[in-house]
């Protein structure tokens, strides 16, 4: 059975726009995060996204007025954390951490997460160093 070359095209179109998207789901840690601008956050873990392209980890972190802010801290792949010893069961829900990451550009409350201390005062990487200095307190 011959297909007609207009339903080639059809197809050969499909697969270019549908292998594109993944590219699309991705972006920049340049584009995204200042590598110069490090930050300690230190709050509560509040929610928990061990899902691909970057898991996803949010922090309510107190304000100099007392009042809770959530920041979202953006991490590396779960299978490249799970490579390095880093677990999903590592984050829990309700656990006090000390997290620094390098702030977004655009001011929101995100940072690509660097280093995770936990409770027990054990530290564990979650993403790429940056090349800053000297971590600097939330504001």
């Amino acid at each position: 059975m011959k297909i007609p070359d207009r339903n080639r095209l059809l197809v050969a179109w499909m697969g270019l726009v549908l292998s594109a998207l993944p590219v699309l789901a991705h972006h920049s840690f340049a584009a995204e995060y200042d590598s110069k601008t490090l930050i300690t956050l230190a709050g509560v873990i509040s929610k928990v996204e061990w899902t691909n392209p970057h898991i996803y980890f949010y922090v309510d972190v107190k304000d100099a007025s007392g009042n809770a802010v959530t920041w979202a801290v953006e991490g590396y792949p779960p299978n490249t954390l799970k490579r390095t010893g880093f677990t999903r069961d590592d984050l829990k829900t309700g656990d006090m951490v000390s997290v620094t990451g390098y702030k977004a550009k655009d001011s929101s409350f995100r940072v690509a997460g660097r280093e995770v201390t936990f409770p027990d005062g054990s530290k564990k990487f979650a993403g790429p160093a940056g090349g800053a200095g000297p971590p600097t307190d939330a504001k």
